[in-house]
């Protein structure tokens, strides 16, 4: 949806700046607020109610029949402006019809299926999923490693502000440092060429870059895996070289899932819970694989003990007995 400018929506995007919100959650908050905006004719958020609120995100789950989690982040676009933006906090919803989310028992590969859906990615697109089953990463974490946050002496990476704000350390597995070896190489190379040009500018993480603005030209801030062609900052203006796109790593397990024969339904996230899933396995203390994954509570973990060998497979059928 093309999103007209308006004052509103420019004091929107500044306060989401000021809270140095990822790019793609200033994108989603601005089109959650314009599409509420347009649900109520046009009218300004000042002058709509508690009830307008609770009317349109009743709408999305009554009408739309969207999911719990698209509920639950238009409405914290919406309170976030209130909030904010417009200095107005809103009372407790009490009248919201919250979409029901399903308990859902993840997806997980074996080692040999995963083993098999590898060998059909592609060799940079193929290390991105190593690295995310390797050290247990969500797929924009992965994305948004630097070249600094490597660390091979100690086999760990370094996980900046992910999901829940806090960084973390995770595990880096011992057969892929020539394979990094060789991509930091590869960056170097590439990042050389770009300054030669005149570029060679990143984006910074937070508010880092007012904080080093020299500091937007240097390797060890440059992505682990950088794009393959140049494009605009639309918050800086400057021109650099930003992290392929997610969309890549997506379409490729797809792919590769459908080459390698693999019949469950393989998404990013899978390669992060099979890594769970076959730490415990292997008799690893799930408080060890909390904090790998960056879980803030125990409980989140669990889930995971619930696919484990020891839970419906390790029960032996009546049929088996006939």
């Amino acid at each position: 949806m093309s999103v007209p400018k308006s004052p509103l929506l420019d004091n929107l995007r500044l306060a989401i700046r000021r809270k140095h919100y990822a790019l793609s959650t200033e994108k989603s908050y601005i089109n959650w607020v314009y599409r509420f905006i347009l649900f109520h004719n046009k009218h300004h958020p000042k002058t709509l109610s508690e009830f307008h609120v609770t009317k349109y995100l009743n709408h999305l789950a009554s009408n739309r029949n969207v999911a719990a989690s698209t509920q639950n982040h238009a409405l914290a676009a919406i309170l976030f402006l209130y909030r904010e933006v417009l200095n107005i906090n809103l009372p407790w919803l009490e009248n919201l019809e919250f979409s029901q989310k399903p308990k859902r028992i993840p997806t997980v590969l074996s080692p040999n299926e995963i083993r098999n859906l590898l060998r059909f990615v592609p060799n940079q697109k193929r290390l991105v999923l190593s690295i995310m089953y390797g050290g247990g990463l969500r797929l924009n974490e992965c994305l948004n490693l630097r070249t600094q946050d490597i660390d091979l002496h100690y086999k760990q990476l370094l996980i900046r502000a992910p999901k829940g704000g806090s960084d973390r350390h995770t595990v880096l597995p011992s057969k892929m440092i020539n394979q990094i070896q060789d991509q930091l190489i590869r960056v170097n190379s590439i990042h050389e060429a770009d300054l030669k040009s005149g570029y060679g500018y990143v984006t910074l993480p937070h508010a880092l870059n007012l904080k080093y603005r020299n500091d937007n030209r240097l390797l060890k801030w440059q992505f682990l895996f950088p794009s393959s062609k140049l494009s605009k900052d639309p918050r800086s203006g400057l021109t650099g070289r930003y992290h392929i796109d997610a969309s890549q790593i997506q379409r490729s397990i797809k792919k590769a899932a459908t080459m390698a024969n693999v019949t469950k339904s393989v998404t990013s996230h899978t390669f992060r819970h099979s890594f769970a899933t076959h730490l415990l396995e292997s008799g690893s203390d799930i408080r060890t694989v909390q904090e790998l994954l960056g879980h803030k509570d125990v409980k989140t973990t669990m889930i995971y003990t619930h696919v484990l060998s020891k839970g419906a497979g390790a029960v032996k059928s009546p049929f088996d007995l006939l």
